[in-house]
């Protein structure tokens, strides 16, 4: 049997699963340029190029995808063999890469449901710091907004979005059944005035300057709007808990980017608690 040299492999392997030398080297306790020199070696003794450098990162090749994904399942299955065999197990643990505000508004309060039925998975939740599939995000699962995927994906939650307030703030403001009495009101925008703008241009109006603050992240925008600052568009299925409670009001039932999702993806070949956790936040989200 004919391979390349261990050390090579497993450079390769992190540095293909996060799609970063700086990750992965960050993993093994290397320096980048050590793994970029152990991919060198690798693909030198392979002949071929499994990584296209750019000046802002790397991308694995056609050859790398696929070479990537068969040194995972090697080294999947000699960890879980040598765990089996010394009875050394990591324990059971899976990770999410989302959002904080879908963790503060949807999965925070749920989550201990998860842990009462799974005591013995530890669970991890990441940033996914742009990341779009849970390879780049170095996760398991990943939870992502927009438009439906080029790969298997579950659309959990409904992304389309409505304007919400807080009972307090429409009571100080009077009725704002229309779009016109809207575009008196104090209008919050998340990261930039767009959102707004666009609802606006469905009614065929349009959104005056500086109609209100602008909020960096939406997890500050939603606390703004139950605070009572003014009106802000929400996801619904983000909010269902506090529209049921009382603590926040739909203002108009016209809805924005109603052809997007929030979707769960996971990887190729999940691991079983990877699985199980894919398999209870659907049936969560069906609650």
């Amino acid at each position: 049997m004919t391979i390349p040299p261990l050390t090579h492999l497993r450079a390769f392997e992190a540095a293909a699963r996060h799609g970063s030398f700086l990750r992965a080297a960050a993993e093994l306790g290397m320096t980048p340029a050590a793994v970029s020199q152990h991919v060198k070696a690798l693909e030198a003794w392979m002949g071929l190029a499994l990584f296209d450098r750019h000046p802002r990162g790397v991308t694995l090749t056609a050859a790398g995808q696929d070479f990537g994904a068969a040194c995972q399942r090697g080294l999947e299955e000699i960890a879980r063999a040598a765990a089996r065999l010394t009875g050394r197990s990591r324990g059971r643990r899976v990770s999410l890469a989302c959002q904080p505000s879908i963790v503060s508004l949807w999965l925070a309060h749920r989550l201990p449901r998860f842990r009462a039925a799974n005591p013995d998975i530890q669970v991890s939740i990441v940033y996914p710091l742009g990341a779009r599939t849970p390879e780049d995000a170095g996760s398991d699962l990943l939870i992502g907004h927009g438009l439906r995927p080029d790969r298997p994906a579950d659309a959990i939650l409904s992304a389309a979005t409505r304007p919400i307030a807080a009972p307090a703030y429409l009571a100080r403001s009077g009725p704002l059944t229309t779009p016109e009495a809207l575009l008196r009101a104090e209008l919050l925008h998340d990261a930039t005035e767009d959102a707004w703008r666009g609802w606006f241009a469905d009614h065929r109006l349009v959104m005056p300057q500086g109609t209100g603050p602008i909020f960096a992240d939406f997890s500050l925008l939603v606390s703004s709007v139950v605070a009572g600052l003014g009106v802000g568009l929400c996801p619904v299925a983000l909010v269902e808990d506090q529209l049921r409670s009382g603590a926040l009001s739909v203002v108009s039932d016209h809805a924005s980017d109603t052809a997007k999702d929030y979707w769960l993806i996971s990887r190729p070949r999940p691991s079983p608690e990877a699985e199980l956790m894919r398999r209870w936040l659907m049936d969560e989200a069906g609650r």
